[in-house]
């Protein structure tokens, strides 16, 4: 319909090229990318770590003493494999995301799989990866935004 606006979905920066992946690098997706391109939306790149203050590169963290779940609600800790508490900067750049969301009425986020902020159905845990959303899929999924998990290239989608 002429005059009407295009969908706006969120896709973690790292899926589209942006170098702001904890090491440095990128993940870009040219099937995501092509995917949504075929479907007409526009793009909202995000990555919610720098937005919570935190630099590229930056010591991998994962979370501890509890799931995603538990970081929102204040039982669990985000820690680099260092031990320094990121905890803050990981729910500081959740709550942006949720923020531009919200601002450009973002209704579906394509994020990145196994990240501690972007994770859908896979993160890290004490060093580990296990089952269970980062904390930004958390957030984002109790505020009713669908998330999908995308591995990057040659990456399978995961559940969202």
């Amino acid at each position: 319909m002429e005059g009407e606006r295009a969908e706006t979905v969120l896709v973690s920066a790292c899926l589209l090229g942006r170098a702001c992946r904890y090491d440095g690098a990128s993940r870009f997706d040219p099937a995501l990318d092509r995917a949504l391109a075929a479907e007409g939306v526009e793009l909202l790149g995000f990555c919610p770590e720098e937005a919570g203050g935190l630099p590229t590169p930056r010591p991998p963290a994962s979370l501890s003493d509890g799931d995603a779940a538990g970081v929102l609600d204040g039982s669990a800790q985000v820690v680099t494999d260092g031990g320094a508490d990121v905890t803050a900067a990981f729910l500081a750049g959740g709550e942006a995301a949720l923020a531009a969301c919200r601002a450009h009425g973002v209704g579906r986020a394509f994020l990145k799989e196994g990240s501690p902020s972007c994770g859908v159905a896979r993160t890290h845990v004490d060093g580990l990866s296990v089952d269970g959303p980062g904390v930004t899929a958390q957030l984002l999924a109790r505020a009713g935004i669908g998330v999908t998990g995308v591995d990057g290239p040659g990456g399978e989608r995961g559940p969202g």
